[in-house]
């Protein structure tokens, strides 16, 4: 597909260029910044008015049909429910805790909040469904001390429920009782909407806090990341000015990205209420069992706009090339893809394109960008005309970007209406954050990609936290490294935590795609623990790791050695993040004992050695 097919204007992405004496290098849109809203729900009235009867959110129910609301039932909804909490004793001292994950239910109750200006906190399930002490939901909620917790499937967060909502905390969700506590039902909250509600909604405005956005906590405790108006609103609207196409045509989304991130909660749930488009909301993941339930959506619902992480496009791919009605529906009025949370394999990219053109004739942008929880998300976004693996784009209309010299990279920092005023209740970590110009600092690193033309944008360079020192003094840049062993690995291996800090060299650990690897070993599937014996496969993984090795010799490019996950990666543990991605420190840490057998000096077969 052509960018005139995206109704593209390439000057919303020209950019003037200050390189700095100190070495830093600023970025300007020469592009303003639409008008926005003063709130985000400002839309959801807005569309009510204008398309009432078009489906806004919908869900499949127990039997499997789609439940639905149009965007005149979702307001209505939702200021009778508002009504209601205007009742309790709740603000921002006091806010929402929704516990459970993407659902109508989950939606209605935070978009009531935000009516009336009360905060809301999406928290992940995986805090409250660890098998361990539940001490990350612990400290949330001691951070956050809750007015009112929600969790809808209200019986399968029993435990966090009876253990840790302290007694005078109202808990909202679909069963009568729960741990001889009574429980409120979403429909007990509506009342008839009065003055008082108009009077209350009329007193938020920009600066009002929406919701407390946690970061994962992978590293540490999590941080409650104060969302406004202004930043989702302004946001929204770099989002639209970037994909200007939805502005004609209002999107159809099928999505699973989870609210507690503000990729799918605030990045693709804004960008549909923007639009007056339609959500769909997904059930599957991008998991070899949890894949099933997207594929059935997609091969119902053809989406004009696709969101995805990396691991979930590579699993689509796999998908589109086998299923013939899949391919059809998915592609049928498709105008755009775009991914965050990672870099995309071109391997993955390449098989987009190929089947786009295979099944539409033309060729369907992969977009991407950079962006984080305190950015609102979305800080750069990439053109139909750059489409390469690891190329994070240019600053959208409204962000002023800084690339500040840090040892021998870039450190990406961005001043912006969509950037939060700070962290709730952590006044020493805000004042960590932003540098002496009022720059937040993302603490990601990136580069130019044509230092002659910076017009071609930015590549994303890694983590600053992530990246380390050998013995030798030689920085290891991780985040540029695992792109291209992924790439080199593909399709067995999903992701790869690199170690080597203060040793003579690097080593791996490999994170396996389970069907990838079943289906090569033409096994119907096959466990983490089997694969480690696996010498057919251990022989491909050594001879491409070879050719890496060949390809890139330096020793901070150059792997030596390798093994197999032995066991499943914890998402209890923060190995893993909810979008599947790997979290560098920590897997290492808590891998010690498989780092340590890297580098014994007769390692066992199990491990990968690269000569």
């Amino acid at each position: 597909m052509a960018a005139e097919a995206l109704s593209w204007n390439p000057e919303s992405f020209e950019t003037d260029v200050e390189r700095r004496p100190d070495g830093s290098i600023i970025l300007r849109p020469r592009k303003q910044l639409g008008d926005y809203p003063a709130r985000a729900l400002d839309m959801l009235e807005h569309w009510a008015r204008k398309s009432p009867d078009r489906t806004f959110v919908a869900q499949r129910d127990a039997t499997g049909a789609w439940v639905s609301l149009t965007y005149r039932d979702m307001l209505q909804r939702v200021q009778r429910i508002a009504q209601g909490l205007l009742a309790r004793d709740l603000s921002a001292e006091r806010p929402i805790v929704i516990l459970s994950g993407n659902s109508i239910e989950h939606l209605l109750l935070a978009f009531a909040a935000t009516w009336i200006g009360v905060p809301y906190s999406p928290v992940s399930p995986a805090y409250s469904l660890a098998s361990g002490e539940l001490k990350k939901l612990k400290y949330v909620l001691d951070l956050l001390t809750p007015g009112m917790v929600a969790a809808f499937g209200t019986k399968m967060f029993e435990r966090p429920l009876t253990q840790l909502v302290a007694q005078d905390v109202e808990i909202v969700g679909d069963v009568p009782s729960i741990g001889g506590r009574k429980v409120t039902a979403l429909a007990e909250l509506e009342g008839e909407p009065g003055p008082e509600l108009a009077s209350a909604h009329a007193k938020t405005g920009p600066d009002t806090i929406v919701k407390l956005l946690l970061t994962s906590g992978s590293t540490g405790d999590p941080k409650a990341v104060i969302t406004t108006h202004r930043m989702l609103c302004s946001n929204a609207v770099m989002l639209c000015q970037a994909l200007p196409f939805a502005r004609t045509e209002p999107p159809i989304v099928v999505d699973w990205l989870p609210w507690n991130h503000t990729f799918g909660g605030s990045h693709n749930l804004n960008f549909v209420l923007f639009n007056g488009g339609t959500l769909y909301i997904d059930e599957g993941k991008p998991t070899p069992t949890g894949i099933a339930a997207t594929l059935r959506n997609l091969r119902e619902i053809s989406p004009t706009v696709q969101f995805n992480v990396p691991r979930g496009f590579d699993a689509l791919a796999h998908h589109l090339r086998e299923d013939r009605e899949l391919r059809r529906s998915f592609f049928r009025r498709l105008r755009a893809c775009l991914f965050g949370g990672g870099s995309l394999a071109q391997h993955t990219m390449d098989a987009f394109t190929e089947l786009a053109i295979a099944e539409r004739g033309v060729r369907i942008p992969m977009l991407s960008g950079l962006g984080a929880t305190e950015t609102g998300p979305a800080v750069t976004f990439t053109t139909p005309d750059c489409v390469r693996a690891g190329v994070i784009g240019l600053p959208a209309a409204g962000n002023i970007v800084k690339l500040a010299p840090h040892e021998d990279k870039f450190e990406l920092r961005v001043k912006s209406p969509s950037v939060t005023p700070g962290y709730w209740r952590r006044p020493d970590l805000t004042a960590a954050a932003f540098d002496e110009e009022g720059f937040y600092k993302l603490g990601d690193a990136a580069r130019l990609l044509d230092e002659r033309d910076p017009g071609r944008g930015l590549c994303f360079d890694g983590r600053i936290a992530e990246d380390f020192k050998l013995s030798s003094g030689t920085w290891v840049s991780v985040g540029p490294l695992r792109a291209k062993l992924i790439a080199a690995l593909s399709p067995f291996i999903q992701d790869v935590a690199i170690a080597g800090l203060d040793r003579d060299y690097l080593t791996a650990l490999l994170l396996p795609d389970l069907a990838a690897c079943a289906e090569f070993l033409r096994v119907p599937s096959i466990s983490y623990e089997q694969l480690s014996v696996q010498t057919k496969l251990l022989q491909v993984l050594r001879e491409r790791l070879q050719a890496h090795a060949a390809q890139y010799p330096a020793s901070s490019l150059c792997i030596r050695r390798a093994m197999l996950l032995p066991s499943a990666p914890s998402l209890d543990n923060g190995e893993i993040t909810d979008k599947g991605s790997i979290n560098q420190r920590t897997m290492l840490r808590l891998r010690s004992a498989c780092i340590e057998t890297l580098y014994e000096q007769n390692p066992p077969d199990h491990v990968i050695v690269i000569e």
